[in-house]
């Protein structure tokens, strides 16, 4: 393969909602430049992108890729990306190494709700990005209403490059405003023939000209002095400002194209070489210690891992941008996260699933390498001697939990192993072993993440198979009032044996609740517990009815029976204990003893104060089209929701409610299937709230034929 310099790499980003055609346009690009001599269709099941056999059963692309091409002495890395919202992780890890985005939009249905979405991410990185309008061979493609919505979603810096003629199943014609050339195209695509803009067309191709010219030159002093000395800009003048707009986030041209009928692709790659930035004209990266490190490829080597995938012949494969210096076979660095130091023993640069052994990769390329075994997403690995921390991808929070565990005993250890594969490849996968719900719980993004999740679970271990089942609630127990109790534990056979006694008032706590009356405060200990909310133990013991050095057994049984409340097993909070009085032997008692009685006095005392359970409540944010607003809280109020207002956020309206997790669990789905994937939501735990009385009775029941279940 060729040897390209920094300045002849272009990195870009293939972005859209689903089914905007990003992977047909890839195939357009490795057709076009002679990398494939037939182009693959989503149909037929034989694109270079979607190699996957789920991507292929599904019809669109689960995972992002990495492809490249080479084009008039450029190369491209393009990167391919899903389009649903569940597999953000994907767009976010592609994005974060790319120079350039390139955003499609579906000409029948205008700007989609997984446009918005992405453009937040865009934003986000300061991506230099161009919008191009796909399937415009299509009845109802509608190229002005989608420039309208583009420009009323992202703002008046949207600039139309090119408008289409003859749009719908006639579709033959692109008119170029940069270039004011008409390219007609053969019916089966291809190389278009050059031809002047027809007279009819004139008046309209002047505005838009105009139009281009004075966005460009208004983001330029030199430029806007050069338009109002002659009136115009020539071709390259206008390429220079463009380049130099997209990089400041000031400019976001715009295209047009049949992907499908490879119409349009060439122009886009022509401007992608002419003037979409390298990586050596953007902006140097910052380390977390603020340290800016520009992309030279004389500079210190330092890569960047965005993804790792696993497999099976082959073991963990990471890809990776170099930032600085060129990459060798052969060649060691240092994992900054772990001080390991890794050996590069092979380099490849990656078409798909095809990967080709290159020597080197320089700066600003993109590659991959193998069996980095202590190497993750989000490590920067640096020469010997430098201290580089490049900033990590912040993944989006989970919206979905599930619980799930083998349908064979036995078969544990093969999960949990798979499991942690998963969660390897996939950071917005989170798995908890919950030790409280004694489940293990997936966090994910929604259904069609968790049916990825199931795939890969199955594909790591042939024989594996697994159940998912709702996960339980995290609940927790308090008091409403106070109560006083003892206990005695006693206990002889023979010899030495166990004695002590404990009086304890047991009372609900809360800030600034008064020391007890009538009692002396001879000791406070304060815990903020690992589950939220307090405990807070007072000594309080007089004339040595106890021992000092007994108190913290006390404690240990109190903290003992807090992790299992007496109504559903949860954990206690916000509580206070005061020991106030006891006895003991000065043979029998002992550690054990003192802690024994601590836990019983709690447990009598706890039972016999009005017992609460309570429930996470969150705050949900859905954001949603105006026409949407109505079947969304009514939606919510049927999962026992407290709407507290509605706002704007961007171009959606924003309805804010707190809702208890119990509620919760189906929300991704059903809010998809309601809106039909028009709305997104976001939510974040606000407090533990009592729990209506109809609802506490049925949990404790529910609690206590469990717990007989397991007794018989």
């Amino acid at each position: 393969m060729a040897n390209f310099d920094t300045s002849h790499v272009k990195n870009i980003v293939l972005l859209g909602h689903a089914g905007c055609g990003k992977t047909t346009l890839a195939e357009c690009m490795l057709f076009e430049a002679g990398l494939i001599t037939r182009r693959g269709a989503i149909e037929e099941k034989n694109t270079v992108s979607d190699f996957y056999e789920l991507e292929q059963q599904r019809g669109n692309s689960i995972f992002s890729k990495l492809l490249h091409t080479q084009w008039r002495g450029y190369k491209i890395n393009i990167l391919d990306t899903p389009g649903y919202d569940d597999f953000a992780g994907e767009v976010l890890s592609a994005l974060r190494v790319a120079d350039t985005g390139v955003l499609l939009l579906n000409a029948n249905f205008g700007v989609e709700v997984g446009t918005d979405i992405i453009w937040e991410y865009t934003e986000r990185f300061k991506t230099p990005t161009l919008l191009a309008v796909n399937k415009l061979d299509q009845d109802k493609a509608d190229f002005d209403r989608t420039a309208a919505q583009a420009k009323d979603h992202f703002g008046l810096n949207v600039v139309v490059v090119q408008y289409p003629l003859n749009q719908g199943p006639g579709f033959d014609s692109i008119i170029d405003v940069l270039r004011m050339t008409r390219y007609r195209f053969p019916e089966q695509g291809g190389k278009p023939e050059k031809l002047p803009i027809p007279e009819e067309e004139r008046e309209k191709a002047d505005r838009l000209h105009k139009e281009l010219i004075e966005a460009i030159a208004g983001n330029d002093e030199t430029l806007m002095e050069k338009y109002f000395d002659k009136g115009e800009l020539d071709e390259d003048e206008m390429r220079t400002g463009l380049k130099k707009a997209m990089i400041n986030h000031d400019l976001f041209p715009l295209f047009c194209l049949s992907a499908k009928k490879n119409m349009g692709s060439g122009r886009i790659m022509g401007f992608i070489d002419n003037v979409c930035p390298s990586p050596a004209e953007m902006p140097p990266q910052t380390t977390l210690s603020g340290e800016s490190l520009p992309c030279d490829p004389e500079g210190p080597p330092c890569i960047f891992i965005y993804k790792t995938i696993s497999e099976a012949h082959i073991g963990d494969m990471s890809f990776f941008k170099v930032i600085s210096g060129t990459i060798r076979s052969g060649m060691e660095l240092v994992n900054e996260s772990n001080g390991v130091t890794e050996r590069f023993n092979q380099l490849f640069v990656v078409e798909g699933s095809k990967r080709t052994n290159v020597n080197e990769l320089v700066a600003g390329d993109i590659g991959a390498t193998v069996k980095l075994k202590h190497t993750h997403i989000n490590n920067t690995l640096h020469a010997r001697g430098k201290n580089y921390q490049l900033p990590p991808i912040e993944f989006p929070a989970p919206l979905m939990r599930i619980a799930i565990e083998s349908t064979q005993k036995g078969d544990e250890e093969k999960l949990s192993l798979a499991l942690h594969q998963v969660q390897e490849e996939d950071p917005t996968v989170i798995v908890e072993v919950s030790p409280e719900l004694r489940q293990t719980i997936i966090h994910c993004q929604g259904e069609l993440h968790l049916s990825v999740i199931k795939w890969k679970l199955e594909h790591i271990s042939k024989n594996l198979h697994v159940k998912f089942s709702r996960p339980r609630i995290p609940y927790r127990e308090t008091i409403r009032k106070p109560v006083q109790s003892s206990y005695r534990h006693k206990k002889q056979s023979g010899g030495a044996g166990q004695f002590g006694e404990v009086f304890m008032q047991v009372e609900p706590w809360y800030e600034g609740l008064p020391d007890p009356r009538g009692l002396s405060v001879r000791g406070r200990d304060e815990y903020l517990l690992d589950w939220g909310g307090k405990l807070i133990f007072l000594n309080c013991i007089v004339g040595g009815a106890i021992d000092q050095r007994f108190l913290p057994s006390i404690l240990k049984g109190v903290m003992e029976k807090m992790h299992e409340g007496p109504l559903t097993g949860s954990y206690v909070r916000d509580v206070r204990v005061i020991v106030y009085d006891g006895k003991m032997h000065p043979v029998d008692s002992n550690d054990l003893s003192f802690k024994i009685a601590g836990l019983m006095a709690f447990k009598q005392a706890f039972q016999q104060a009005d017992p609460q359970i309570l429930e996470p409540i969150y705050t949900v944010t859905v954001l949603c089209p105006d026409d949407q607003t109505g079947t969304i809280i009514g939606d919510l109020q049927t999962r026992r929701a407290l709407i507290e207002g509605m706002d704007t956020e961007g171009h959606f309206t924003k309805i804010i409610a707190r809702v208890p997790q119990a509620e919760m669990h189906d929300y991704s789905s059903s809010l998809r299937s309601i809106t039909q994937g028009r709305a997104k939501f976001r939510m974040q735990l606000y407090e533990y709230s009592p729990v209506p009385y109809d609802l506490q009775r049925k949990l404790i029941d529910e609690y206590h034929k469990l717990n007989q279940h397991q007794e018989a």
